[in-house]
C-alpha cells in the first residue's frame, strides 16, 4: 500500500473513460472492490467506498466530479481479493 502523499488529475480518451465507468459500475453494483489505474498508479477501492457526485460552478467554467472516498484499512489488501472487478 502506497502511504505517499498523491493529488493526480490525467485526461483519458472517451473510450477509456467509458471502460473505467462500465467496470466501476459492476463493481457497485455487486458490491465488489475495484481496481483502476491512474495516472500510471494501479489503486484498489474498496466495496465500503462512498460514491459522491459532486457539481462547481465559477469564472465561467462548470465541473462534474464522480468521487469515491474511504479511509485506509489494514485488511484492505486482504477483503475479498478474490472478487476484485
Amino acid at each position: 500500500m502506497a502511504d505517499a502523499t498523491r493529488d493526480v488529475e490525467k485526461i483519458y480518451a472517451t473510450a477509456d473513460v467509458v471502460a473505467k465507468l462500465r467496470r466501476l459500475a459492476d463493481a457497485l453494483e455487486s458490491e465488489t472492490p475495484f481496481r483502476i489505474s491512474i495516472a500510471g498508479e494501479r489503486i484498489r477501492v474498496p466495496k465500503r467506498a462512498e460514491f459522491s457526485i459532486e457539481h462547481e460552478r465559477g469564472d465561467g467554467e462548470e465541473e462534474i466530479e464522480f468521487q469515491l472516498k474511504w479511509t485506509i484499512e489494514e485488511d484492505d489488501d486482504e477483503d475479498d481479493e478474490d472478487n476484485v472487478v
